[in-house]
């Protein structure tokens, strides 16, 4: 198999994005900002999960029950307690003789390219079913050119407050932070290897960009380490010069961290 990849923080290095191959598959993580106070950052938590992970990853437990329990190892390694600890998407890709599987926990994707030429999509989008109101208030006022101003700090401020009070709960949406009981939660696909001929694991800051200019996760797929830190460097870009106010792809910020892996079998 061959495995490429490629970060680049919307900010200040390192940003909250990680991601880490093993020999048997990749996880990709993805840290939540911190626009309440009251949040604390992400950066040691995501360090933490991708180090416990990795090490779970190359098991044969599900990959849910690996999930978990590396969300309870780093809780209990950094005493964390649920409801007032940082957060992060996951995002596992896993290969053997026989089996891809991919699980997602939050707002990454695994996009799956299939040997017959189609695709298999998995991302887990309970979390934009989250403070709906306020979601469209924003993205309406970036497409009016009101750009990132105290009003949208504003709004991104009480999303995320909603969000810490649907957070791993039914009805809400489930993530990785402190209750081992979320990765449980984790959507995922299986597949038969005969039937994968790559795969791309992508956190929502390249996703979104990638699906918005149309591209194809097939060329994406087939891009080495390189080529994807350039077309990371074009979509920033792009928001820098085109569309800093989000008018065109409205988002929650001018740049979020991105991450974009990708995967193909050795059919050898």
């Amino acid at each position: 198999m061959t495995v490429h990849g490629a970060l680049l923080p919307g900010g200040r290095y390192p940003g909250q994005d990680r991601w880490r191959a093993t020999p048997r598959g990749v996880v990709v993580l993805d840290g939540a900002t911190a626009s309440a106070p009251e949040v604390p950052p992400a950066e040691l938590y995501v360090d933490t999960l991708l180090d416990d992970l990795a090490r779970r990853l190359d098991s044969e437990d599900e990959l849910p029950t690996v999930i978990s329990e590396a969300i309870g190892a780093a809780a209990d390694a950094l005493a964390l307690a649920p409801g007032v600890a940082p957060s992060s998407t996951v995002a596992l890709l896993r290969w053997s003789k026989t089996i891809v599987e991919a699980a997602v926990l939050g707002d990454s994707t695994v996009v799956l390219g299939l040997a017959d030429g189609g695709e298999v999509r998995l991302c887990d989008d309970r979390l934009s079913m989250v403070a709906p109101s306020a979601r469209r208030a924003y993205h309406d006022r970036l497409r009016h050119g009101h750009g990132y101003d105290d009003r949208h700090r504003d709004l991104m401020t009480a999303i995320q407050r909603d969000e810490i009070d649907a957070r791993n709960r039914e009805h809400g949406y489930w993530i990785a932070e402190a209750d081992p009981a979320a990765g449980l939660h984790a959507q995922t696909e299986r597949l038969p290897s005969s039937a994968v001929s790559w795969a791309v694991v992508a956190t929502d800051g390249a996703q979104r960009a990638i699906d918005h200019f149309e591209m194809r996760w097939a060329d994406v797929a087939a891009k080495e380490a390189p080529e994807l830190r350039s077309l990371l460097d074009r979509l920033h870009r792009w928001e820098s010069e085109s569309d800093p106010r989000g008018e065109a792809l409205p988002r929650a910020k001018p740049h979020d961290d991105k991450t974009i892996v990708t995967w193909t079998p050795d059919r050898g």
